[in-house]
């Protein structure tokens, strides 16, 4: 994981360490993070799991506070609606013990992330690339919501049906397929084509605009 201190854009090889599921430092000269239990305890449990993402993501943090279901809006909530994005409870706090690690990671189960009120969000992938789109996204459709909700709705959104149309990449001419496969609830997680996330999280970083990465940074805030 990255050394605790810097930020998303601010991470080399150099400010990554190798951490123990006890949280030991077995690689690496930086300091780990408190919160390292996040992120073991979920690749303990989930073997189609290479990177875990925290963040404290403005979007996520109001969003989660309001409690109600995340709605597909927008492509962006379908990755997380139907069924809803777990809720993580159990504290608000910091998460430094391998209790309430394993607690989050039970709360996930074998969905996407989950959004922790009073706190923030986590996204899971089979690579740093996906798990760092998958919080971008939740980001994204938090912040989508939010501004339906502040102009008196949101009155219609994406039913079931076409949520999983959209996961199948059969919506509108649009290949959502190639951006992400439907996660089950249940048993392994199905994989990305080789490469494939690594190259959305390219498209999306650079964008239509070339956005800055100043920009990517406000979407999603801090990430562990």
């Amino acid at each position: 994981m990255k050394a605790a201190g810097w930020g998303f854009e601010e991470v080399t090889a150099e400010r990554v360490v190798l951490v123990s599921d006890d949280g030991e430092v077995l690689a690496g000269t930086g300091a780990r993070h408190i919160e390292y239990p996040i992120h073991s305890e979920v690749m303990k449990r989930r073997p189609d799991v290479g990177a875990v993402v925290h963040t404290h993501a403005l979007s996520s943090v109001a969003f989660a506070s309001l409690d109600v279901p995340l709605r597909a809006l927008s492509h962006d909530g379908a990755w997380f609606a139907e069924p809803d994005i777990a809720r993580f409870s159990a504290t608000g706090s910091l998460v430094r013990t391998a209790e309430l690690g394993a607690a989050l990671a039970c709360a996930i189960g074998d969905g996407p992330g989950c959004l922790i009120p009073n706190h923030g969000l986590v996204t899971v992938g089979a690579s740093v690339a996906e798990a760092v789109m998958g919080a971008v996204v939740l980001e994204r459709a938090c912040k989508v919501q939010l501004a339906a909700m502040a102009a008196g709705g949101p009155q219609v959104w994406s039913d079931k049906e076409e949520v999983e149309l959209k996961q199948r990449g059969v919506d509108a001419g649009t290949d959502q397929r190639r951006l992400r496969l439907p996660v089950p609830r249940c048993g392994r997680r199905p994989q990305l084509a080789p490469r494939l996330d690594e190259l959305v999280f390219e498209r999306e970083r650079r964008g239509a605009g070339a956005r800055r990465d100043t920009d990517l940074r406000e979407d999603v805030g801090e990430v562990a």
